[in-house]
C-alpha cells in the first residue's frame, strides 16, 4: 500500500534557506522581513511543496479564518442570495463562510449560534428569525456578532446592518393607499413564535394611520407552501365579489419577493391577472422579480451594500479595531412596476 505523502514542514522551509522558522514565517505572512527575503523564502516553500497547516495557524493565532453566517431562511430567495455576496466579501479578505440555515425556526436558529460559537468560528453574523430571543446575549458574550435585518435587542453585538422597516411599510401602504386600495392582505414569513417582530407590529400602525384594513397572515417561503397560502387568500379576490360580502382583497403586500412568487402562482390558477384583477407587492427587489409577467413592484434594499457593510463590521471586530460607525440603516426604495394598479371599482 502506498504511503501517504508527507507534509512539508516550516522547519523543512528554514534548513533550505538558512533561516529561524520564525523568519520563515514572518516571510511567508509578509510582516517584518525584506522582500528580497520574502521572495526567496515563497521560492523556496513553492519548489518543496510547503503548505500552511490551518489547524497549526489556528491554534497559534487563535483564529480559524472562518466565519459562521446564520441565514433566517434559506427557502428565501433574497436570503440566498444575500448569504452568497456576504460569502463573496469575506473571501476576498481570505476568510471563509460557514452558511447554515434556520430554516425560520427560532429554536433550531439558536442551537446552530451556539454550535457556531463552539466551533470557534471568528465571528457571527445573523439575519434573525427572533431577533428578541434572551438566548443571543451570552452568544455575543463569546463571540463577535453582527446582526442583519434586525437588532438583537438583548445582546451587545459587534455591529449591526438594519433594514428601515418603518419606512419600507410606509411607502408601500401609502403607495397602495393612494392606488385606491383600502382592504391590503399582508403575508409575513414570521411564525406564530414570534409575533413582535418589527416589521409585522409597523404595518399594523401604518395602517391604523392611513385609515386602511390590514390582515396579517403568516406565509412560508417556500414556493409550493406560498402558492397554497395565497389560494386561501384570493378565495376572497376582486373576481369573487358579492354584494353582501365583505370587502374583497384587491393587494397582497408581500415581506419578500418569494412569497409575491406564490401569490403570482396562486393569481394564474384562479384566472386572476397581477396588475389588472389584483395588485401585488414584493419587499425585497430580487433579480427574478424584474422578469416576471408583469414585472413587480417591490422594495430594493440594496443588497451589494448589506453584504459589503455586514463583512466590514464582522472583520473589525475580529481583528480589534474601532469603527465609527457600528450601526447601518438601510434606506428603502420602492420600485414601481407593473404589478401594482389602481383598485377596480
Amino acid at each position: 500500500m502506498a504511503r501517504p505523502n508527507k507534509r512539508t514542514t516550516l522547519r523543512e522551509v528554514a534548513e533550505a534557506t538558512g533561516l529561524s522558522t520564525a523568519a520563515v514565517s514572518y516571510a511567508l505572512r509578509g510582516k517584518h522581513v525584506s522582500k528580497e527575503t520574502e521572495e526567496r523564502v515563497r521560492k523556496a516553500a513553492a519548489e518543496l511543496g510547503y503548505e500552511a497547516d490551518p489547524i497549526a495557524r489556528a491554534l497559534a493565532s487563535g483564529r480559524t479564518s472562518t466565519v459562521g453566517v446564520l441565514a433566517g431562511d434559506l427557502q428565501d430567495l433574497w436570503q440566498q442570495q444575500l448569504m452568497a455576496a456576504i460569502g463573496r466579501e469575506l473571501l476576498a479578505g481570505d476568510r471563509y463562510a460557514l452558511i447554515l440555515d434556520a430554516g425560520g425556526d427560532p429554536g433550531r436558529e439558536l442551537s446552530l449560534a451556539k454550535q457556531l460559537r463552539d466551533q470557534r468560528v471568528d465571528g457571527l453574523l445573523v439575519s434573525p428569525v427572533d431577533p428578541s430571543a434572551e438566548g443571543w446575549s451570552a452568544i455575543a458574550d463569546a463571540v463577535p456578532v453582527v446582526s442583519i435585518g434586525d437588532a438583537l435587542s438583548r445582546a451587545r453585538t459587534a455591529g449591526e446592518v438594519l433594514f428601515d422597516n418603518r419606512a419600507g411599510i410606509d411607502a408601500v401602504l401609502d403607495y397602495l393607499r393612494g392606488l385606491g386600495h383600502r382592504r391590503v392582505t399582508v403575508l409575513t414569513p414570521t411564525g406564530p413564535s414570534t409575533p413582535d417582530r418589527p416589521a409585522d407590529v409597523y404595518v399594523r400602525e401604518a395602517a391604523d394611520r392611513l385609515g386602511i384594513e390590514v390582515e396579517v397572515l403568516p406565509c412560508p417561503q417556500e414556493l409550493g407552501e406560498a402558492t397554497a397560502m395565497a389560494r386561501r387568500v384570493l378565495a376572497n379576490s376582486p373576481a369573487d365579489r358579492r354584494p353582501a360580502g365583505p370587502l374583497p382583497v384587491t393587494a397582497v403586500f408581500c415581506f419578500s419577493d418569494s412569497i409575491a412568487y406564490g401569490v403570482y402562482a396562486a393569481a394564474a390558477e384562479a384566472s386572476l391577472t397581477v396588475g389588472r384583477d389584483l395588485s401585488v407587492v414584493g419587499f425585497d427587489d430580487h433579480p427574478v422579480s424584474r422578469v416576471l409577467t408583469p414585472p413587480l413592484t417591490t422594495v430594493d434594499w440594496g443588497l451589494s451594500e448589506i453584504a459589503k457593510e455586514a463583512a466590514r463590521l464582522a472583520v473589525a471586530a475580529i481583528e480589534g479595531r474601532r469603527v465609527r460607525r457600528k450601526r447601518i440603516l438601510c434606506a428603502p426604495r420602492l420600485s414601481e412596476r407593473g404589478s401594482a394598479v389602481a383598485a377596480r371599482r
